[in-house]
């Protein structure tokens, strides 16, 4: 590959890591004061195609935020992805399991498969973790995992295990990800009490449809 090529998909793939670790954040946990701060003051690309209509609605409900915005967020994170106060109804889940299962039930098959996986690219959880592996934040995080190492393959000159890694990030995508995400992203917008995770669910969506297309534009430049 070229040396501008290489230069060229650096900065793709920085942001592509970027991008899967912010989302992987915004779902793993209720936000800090110090992250909704951060991402207050963040340069939000409220124009673009995919995602813009999202970090739009991010930017305006952040715009009013005050003392209580931290408990609201945190009692819709609740209610929404730990489906708090509902007791017959499921709202949106954020594990593979519960969408891709028969019953709809935690720690089915889809659970096993995403942690051969780890394992595969020895990425194995903490030995303390009690969260199914299946959650969408690890799996946001095992595909920033693959990006960064395909990045160093390629910087190394290491043909083959860049297109490994790129075929690891396709299958896992089409696997994983596409097979369940956005089903997720309408149970939230749903659900969602704040106008903040309705845009959360909309910049999600909008960026596995551009991840989509720059996963087939990196294997066909491979």
């Amino acid at each position: 590959m070229e040396q501008q090529s290489i230069e060229e998909l650096a900065v793709v793939n920085a942001a592509r890591k970027g991008f899967y670790e912010f989302l992987a954040s915004m779902y793993k946990l209720e936000l800090t004061d110090e992250q909704i701060e951060a991402l207050a003051k963040r340069q939000l690309p409220v124009d673009d195609e995919h995602v813009g209509a999202g970090y739009a609605t991010i930017k305006e409900y952040l715009r009013h935020r005050d003392a209580g915005t931290r408990q609201e967020l945190a009692v819709d994170y609740a209610h929404v992805f730990l489906c708090a106060g509902m007791y017959e109804q499921m709202t949106a889940p954020p594990y593979e399991s519960v969408y891709t299962s028969e019953e709809h039930l935690l720690m089915q098959d889809a659970r096993d498969s995403v942690l051969a996986c780890y394992l595969d690219e020895e990425l194995g959880l903490p030995a303390d973790n009690t969260t199914p592996e299946d959650h969408l934040s690890f799996e946001l995080q095992f595909m920033a995992k693959l990006v960064e190492r395909e990045q160093a393959a390629l910087e190394a000159g290491d043909e083959a295990r860049c297109a490994e890694l790129q075929a690891k990030q396709r299958a896992f995508f089409d696997e994983h990800l596409a097979n369940w995400v956005p089903r997720l992203c309408a149970d939230v917008r749903a659900h969602a009490q704040t106008a903040f995770y309705r845009g959360i669910a909309d910049v999600t969506e909008g960026f596995l449809e551009l991840e989509d297309q720059m996963i087939g534009q990196i294997d066909r430049a491979a």
